[in-house]
């Protein structure tokens, strides 16, 4: 299970390397990639981003681009589903600038190993910076470091009853 696991972060990365610079060129970022199989088969979901937000025609337009890349590269053994859409209200948060623009507010976090006997934290996000984060959990702060943060999400709805 743990093999699995590496083998898929690493086609994630090799991925997020393939097709960042291609997204970019259309003037958007890439927020997050998620590769996993659902009931239905794999699912390659990208999710991206600009200032003005995203519509369905930059979806399709990104899914394009990069479902020819991702053919021609022949990175993905099995077949899969690719998904583009926009990150959402509770959007991923991967890159600690994604973290800086949401300081104060209410995140989920997921660290990949144990901290401080737990690896889920809920909390407002009180600091983030180039190593990390801290998270208040109930008025216990928690640093998670980004080597060891698997996943994270902004918890929009509940950041604004603060």
């Amino acid at each position: 299970m743990a093999e699995d696991a590496n083998k898929t972060t690493q086609l994630i990365a090799a991925i997020w390397q393939l097709v960042e610079s291609v997204i970019r060129a259309e003037r958007m970022e890439l927020v997050e990639v998620e590769y996993r199989c659902e009931p239905h088969g794999w699912v390659l979901r990208l999710f991206i981003d600009q200032e003005d937000g995203i519509t369905v025609d930059d979806c399709a337009r990104v899914s394009r681009v990069v479902g020819d890349l991702l053919d021609v590269a022949d990175l993905i053994a099995n077949q899969y589903h690719l998904e583009v859409s926009s990150p959402g209200l509770n959007r991923p948060l991967r890159k600690w600038e994604h973290f800086q623009g949401h300081l104060g507010s209410i995140v989920d976090v997921r660290a990949s190993t144990s901290i401080n006997n737990r690896r889920k934290f809920k909390g407002k996000l009180i600091d983030a910076g180039p190593e990390g984060i801290t998270v208040d959990c109930d008025g216990h702060l928690f640093d998670i470091p980004f080597n060891l943060l698997e996943r994270a999400r902004l918890r929009y709805f509940e950041s604004l009853n603060l």
